[in-house]
């Protein structure tokens, strides 16, 4: 596909509200397919939250969620990412499981977790990157605190990712963080970049939504407030091929002497 719409489903995660979440986001993914998007991203951990004191019991529901995922993904046409809590023993993942016109195209597993918030005390981290070949083209996905560490997302653009997908629950008062970093990943990446936050406060946090979809030369196509709603924008992938011919970064690179 030479052009893409791209939609970042923005929404005040409820912790430990399952059913609240899920009906939410049905609704919300049937409003992108009505304005054309071909690719959705979701908040992170947008079906439970983190709700810690009941993790490992709400990942248990998990298996049953993607497969509605992948049903509403087949039935509207639709490429989904976002993350939910998924069993790993005394722990769980941060698992992201990609849906692409009903069949699982891949899934990841949080990498970097946010110690600071005590995310290593409940979650295990994944050790595999995610590049999936998928019906809109070369998707990759990181998750919240790994856009901190360049050298995943630049795994990523090397493996090929046209897209890079970032389910996220990103707080106040870290804004300009969020913006900066976004971009930087697009621009030193020459990609697109889908970034979905959620909003609302989330016990003593306030998140700040600001979902964007940027483009490889950083160029901001859509960005949300920080209330509920959906964005959508067009991603032009011969834009990108030309964007990289002018600029031949990759070509350019002497990775041996880093």
């Amino acid at each position: 596909m030479s052009v893409i719409r791209a939609a970042a489903i923005q929404f005040n995660v409820k912790q430990g509200a399952v059913d609240a979440n899920l009906a939410q986001v049905r609704e919300a993914l049937r409003r992108a397919a009505a304005q054309g998007a071909d690719l959705a991203v979701l908040p992170e951990m947008w079906s439970s939250g983190f709700a810690y004191k009941s993790l490992n019991e709400l990942a248990q529901r998990t298996a049953g969620i993607v497969e509605e995922l992948l049903a509403l993904s087949r039935e509207l046409n639709l490429v989904i990412v976002g993350s939910m809590p998924e069993p790993g023993g005394d722990k769980v993942f941060n698992t992201v499981f990609l849906a692409d016109n009903g069949t699982l195209a891949g899934v990841y597993r949080k990498i970097h977790l946010f110690s600071l918030l005590g995310e290593d005390r409940a979650f295990s981290g994944g050790n595999r990157w995610l590049v999936a070949e998928t019906s809109v083209g070369k998707v990759g996905v990181i998750i919240c605190y790994d856009l901190r560490f360049p050298e995943l997302s630049r795994r990523l653009a090397v493996e090929g990712a046209q897209v890079i997908c970032i389910p996220a629950q990103w707080p106040r008062p870290r804004e300009e963080h969020w913006r900066t970093l976004l971009r930087a990943r697009a621009i030193e990446n020459q990609l697109f970049v889908v970034a979905c936050n959620a909003c609302g406060p989330i016990g003593k946090l306030e998140l700040f939504g600001m979902s964007m979809v940027i483009d490889p030369k950083g160029e901001i196509l859509a960005e949300a407030g920080d209330g509920e709603g959906e964005i959508v924008a067009s991603l032009d992938m011969q834009a990108m091929a030309d964007w990289r011919a002018q600029i031949p970064c990759f070509n350019d690179r002497r990775p041996e002497y880093y």
